[in-house]
This record gives C-alpha cells, structure tokens and sequence, in this order.
C-alpha cells in the first residue's frame, strides 16, 4: 500500500507561512508518510510593482495570518519600494529542489518563508534564492544551473496545471492519497487540532485495509 502527503502551496503564500507549524506537527506526528511538495502558484508572472492601495489591503491579511497562526510577520511596508509579487521563482525553486533533493524541500520552503515574511528579503530575485538554497543544503552550482534551465520552467508550470486541474484555488491544501486515492485533509488554513484528528483517522482506516488484506491472505 502507497500513501503519502501532498500539500499544494505557494511560498510566499502567508496563509502558507500560517499554516507551517501545522505541517511541523503533522510530520513529527506521522513520520511514516512522506510529504510531497507541489507549487500551486499564487501570483505567477506578475509585472507590476505593488501599490499603495495594495500594501495597506496586504497588511490587514497579514495581522489574521499573524493573530490566528502565532507566526512572526512583518508589515508590507518592510517590502522593497518596487517590489513585484511576482511568486513564481519561489515556486520554481521549490520545484528544482524537489526534484534534486526531496529530503530538504521543505527545510527551503521554511527558509524562504521566514526570509520574506519575518525578514522582508524580496524572494522574487534567483540571487536571494540561491542563497536560501545554499543554506538548506543545496549544491550552490548544481541549484542555480537547474534553476536557470528550461525544464525547471516546464515543471513548475506543471505544478500549476495538475493543481488547477483538481481545482485548487486556495492555499494552503493538504491531501492525503492512498494508492492514487485522494483525501482532502484542509483547503485553507486549519490548526494542527483540526487536522490531526481526521488525518489519524485516515491513517487507522488504512490500517484497517492492510490487516484484512493480511488476514484474508
């Protein structure tokens, strides 16, 4: 039997950042599952420098990821002059380090996450990403080449595809899937007590299977 974790998110999603503890949780509570990455893409191939208008509707975001998560936060207003929001490179790199190294992935994500959200690094730039990912691990060379390279544009909009495909729209979304089965665990933000519970749940019915299988066999 094949079961795993896939959480479809974005980096520099805030509700994402929210909802890192939460994954913590889930991770050191069910160790047998792996957890699978895929980039769900919040606001790819933005252009635009944000406004004004837009920072202060951000800020307000912020404060409820802040007040119902307990995660550190700064204010829009940290971000550089014009910076663009642009979320696809923080995707990509997400998606190149899965597919070099999927044990570290999600030590990245946190990197990039507490990078933007509690330092105001602007990870939209390949050189800050770089670095994120040296620090977690990465080959500095190895990264930047995959990084750079076509496929890793491919892929990433590949991530983008099969979560539209299953009509994801909101992040962060936690699946559970059992032998290509699929069970939704969260869309949008939940704590780690709402999820837990139904995620042992699924865990027990598929013990169940495995023992009846055994038996019968």
């Amino acid at each position: 039997m094949r079961q795993r974790l896939i959480y479809v998110m974005d980096p520099m999603c805030s509700w994402c950042w929210g909802f890192s503890p939460v994954i913590d949780s889930i991770q050191l509570a069910f160790p047998q599952l792996p957890l699978h990455l895929v980039a769900g893409g919040l606001r790819p191939g933005v252009i635009d420098p944000m406004q004004d208008a837009a920072r202060r509707a951000l800020a307000e975001h912020w404060q409820a990821v802040r007040e119902a998560s307990g995660q550190p936060l700064l204010t829009p207003e940290a971000l550089p002059a014009n910076f663009i929001y642009n979320t696809e490179p923080a995707c990509r790199a997400i998606v190149v380090a899965r597919e070099l190294n999927a044990e570290r992935v999600w030590l990245l994500v946190k990197a990039i996450q507490h990078a933007f959200y509690a330092q105001a690094t602007d990870v939209t730039q390949g050189s800050a990403l770089l670095e994120l990912a040296e620090q977690a691990g990465y080959n500095r060379q190895e990264f930047h080449q995959a990084f750079v390279a076509e496929a890793a544009h491919s892929a990433v909009k590949a991530d983008f595809a099969w979560a539209g495909d299953l009509g994801i729209r909101g992040f962060p979304t936690l699946l559970a899937e059992r032998d290509g089965m699929l069970a939704l665990l969260s869309n949008g933000y939940q704590s780690a007590d709402d999820i837990l519970p139904l995620l042992t749940r699924w865990v027990k019915a598929g013990e169940a299977v495995t023992d009846k299988v055994t038996r019968d066999s």
